[in-house]
C-alpha cells in the first residue's frame, strides 16, 4: 500500500471510529435511544471533536508508520492519542457553556473505551492482512565510521518501509566499512554516483565531509534529492533534529523552504493586500501612467520575461523606464549605475520604486507574492545555474516583489550575495519575517536607498 494511500485512510477510518464510537456510547448508556438534549450537544460539536481527535493522532505520530515500528508502539499511541482527543473534547464542551457540555460522564467513559479498541484494533488487523510497502527509497551514507555503519544496519532492519542503502561515501572517518555495503567513491565523486545509482536521499555521517557533499550536489543541481547530516551539538544550536532512525538523530538539509497551511496563509494575504494597494495607489498609478506617456510615449507598460517557481517562466509588469529597444544593440544587460538608457522620469520612478507597482497585477495572478527571491531573466538564470553553486534551490519558492536580498543589499549587489539572503529568507521565513521586510521595503522606498 503507498504511503499516501495509508495516510488518508488512517484519517477516514480514524474518523469514522471517533464519532461512531460516540453514538455507540449514547445507545449503550440510554438503552437504545438517542435524547435530544444530550445528543443535540454532540450533534452540534461533531465536526470539532473530529478535528480534535485527528489533532492528537497527528501529534502522537499515528499518521507518521515510521514512528509506530511494533504492536507496543501502535497502542502506546493510540492510548495517548485518545485520551488526550477525550480530555479536550471534555475541556471544549466545558468552557462552551451548559447546552454542549450534556454528555454524561458515562459516555464519555465508553466512548473512550470503544475508540481506543477500534484505533488499535483496525491497525493490528491491516497490518496482518495487507502488509504495507513503501515506494523504495536509495539511501547513499556519507561516512564510513561506526556511526555510519550503525545507521545503514537500523536501515536495513527497516526494509520493509522501502529504505535501500546503496553505499557507503569515503569521508574523513575512513574505515574499514560492512562486506554487505560497498564504498562507491569519495566525497568529491558523489555526484556521479547520485546520477548512476539512482539515489534518492544522501545521509552525511562524517561531519568534515560535509560541505564537500553540499558543494558537489550544488553544482551537479542534485536538488531534488534529500540531504540530512547527523549533527554533532554545535549543528544543533543552530538548527532543528527532523527525524530519527532508532535512536540516531537527523537534520534535514533540504527541508521544503515553507509548510503548505504557511503557503495557503501566504496567498490568501498577497491577494487581500495587493487589492488594497491597487485602491489605495490609484492616483500614483495614474500619474505614473501619464508621466511615462507624456515623456517616453508607448508603450507604458513594459513586459519581460521572467524565471519562477520551479524555473517556470512570467512575464513580468513594470513601468517603462528606458528608451524604447533598450537592448536591441547590447543584448540582454543588467541595468547598472548611470545607465544612458534610464530616461530622467525612469529614474525618478526606479528611485521609489513607483515603476514596480503594476508587479501588483503578477501577485494577484499568482506568478509572484509580496516578498521572496527577486525574479531573474532566463539569460541570467541559465548563466548563474551554471557558475554559481546552490544557486537552483532559489526557485523552489514563488519570486517576490520585495525580499531580504533587496532590503539587506545594495542594487547592485553580486548573484552570489544575493543568493545567500535569499537562502536565508527561504529556511528562516515566518509571516512576522515577511512583514519586517515590507517595513523595511517601505523605508528603502521613502529614502531611496540602493535604487538606481
Amino acid at each position: 500500500m503507498p504511503r499516501s494511500r495509508f495516510v488518508v485512510l488512517s484519517v477516514l477510518l480514524d474518523a469514522i471510529v471517533v464519532n461512531a464510537s460516540i453514538v455507540a456510547a449514547f445507545f449503550i448508556r440510554f438503552g437504545g435511544e438517542l435524547p435530544a438534549f444530550n445528543f443535540g450537544a454532540y450533534a452540534a460539536m461533531w465536526p470539532l471533536i473530529t478535528a480534535v481527535y485527528l489533532g492528537a493522532g497527528y501529534v502522537f505520530g499515528l499518521y507518521e508508520p515510521e514512528r509506530t515500528e511494533n504492536p507496543w508502539e501502535i497502542a502506546r499511541a493510540s492510548f495517548q492519542a485518545v485520551t488526550l482527543g477525550t480530555v479536550l473534547t471534555a475541556a471544549v464542551a466545558f468552557f462552551a457553556g451548559p447546552r454542549f457540555f450534556s454528555f454524561s460522564r458515562l459516555v464519555i467513559l465508553i466512548a473512550w473505551a470503544a475508540q481506543l479498541a477500534l484505533f488499535v484494533g483496525w491497525r493490528f488487523t491491516l497490518m496482518r492482512l495487507t502488509p504495507i510497502r513503501w515506494p523504495e527509497q536509495r539511501i547513499l551514507i556519507v561516512g564510513t565510521g561506526e556511526v555510519a555503519r550503525e545507521l545503514a544496519e537500523e536501515l536495513e532492519q527497516r526494509a520493509s518501509w522501502g529504505y535501500r542503502v546503496v553505499g557507503f561515501v569515503r569521508g574523513a572517518d575512513s574505515t574499514a566499512a560492512d562486506d554487505a555495503v560497498p564504498v562507491l567513491c569519495d566525497a568529491h565523486d558523489i555526484a556521479q554516483v547520485i546520477a548512476r545509482e539512482r539515489v534518492d536521499r544522501v545521509i552525511v555521517a562524517s561531519p568534515l565531509a560535509l560541505r564537500e557533499v553540499i558543494e558537489e550536489m550544488a553544482l551537479a543541481n542534485e536538488s531534488d534529492v534529500r540531504l540530512e547530516v547527523i549533527p554533532e551539538l554545535y549543528e544543533i544550536f543552530i538548527g532543528t533534529v527532523d527525524s530519527t532512525v532508532s535512536d540516531i538523530p537527523l537534520m534535514e538539509l533540504t527541508r521544503p523552504a515553507t509548510p503548505a497551511w504557511s503557503t495557503g496563509v501566504k496567498r490568501l494575504l498577497d491577494v487581500g493586500f495587493s487589492l488594497l494597494l491597487i485602491a489605495l495607489l490609484s492616483p500614483v498609478l495614474v500619474l505614473a501612467t501619464l508621466a511615462v506617456l507624456l515623456t517616453m510615449g508607448w508603450p507604458i507598460i513594459y513586459t519581460q520575461e521572467r524565471t519562477g517557481r520551479d524555473l517556470a517562466p512570467f512575464r513580468v509588469y513594470k513601468f517603462r523606464t528606458m528608451v524604447r529597444d533598450a537592448e536591441s544593440r547590447s543584448g540582454p544587460v543588467l541595468a547598472g549605475e548611470d545607465d544612458p538608457r534610464i530616461t530622467p522620469v525612469g529614474r525618478f520612478l526606479r528611485r521609489y520604486r513607483i515603476d514596480e507597482l503594476p508587479q501588483l497585477a503578477n501577485i494577484l495572478l499568482g506568478h509572484m507574492s509580496f516578498v521572496g527571491p527577486r525574479p531573474e531573466r532566463p539569460y541570467f538564470v541559465e548563466r548563474y545555474l551554471a557558475e554559481i553553486p546552490g544557486y537552483r534551490e532559489r526557485f523552489r519558492v514563488k519570486p517576490g516583489a520585495t525580499g531580504l536580498a533587496q532590503v539587506s543589499g545594495g542594487y547592485a549587489t553580486t548573484p552570489e550575495r544575493k543568493l545567500k539572503f535569499d537562502l536565508i529568507y527561504m529556511y528562516h521565513q515566518t509571516l512576522l519575517m515577511d512583514l519586517q521586510i515590507l517595513v523595511e521595503t517601505v523605508r528603502v522606498v521613502l529614502t531611496g536607498r540602493g535604487a538606481r
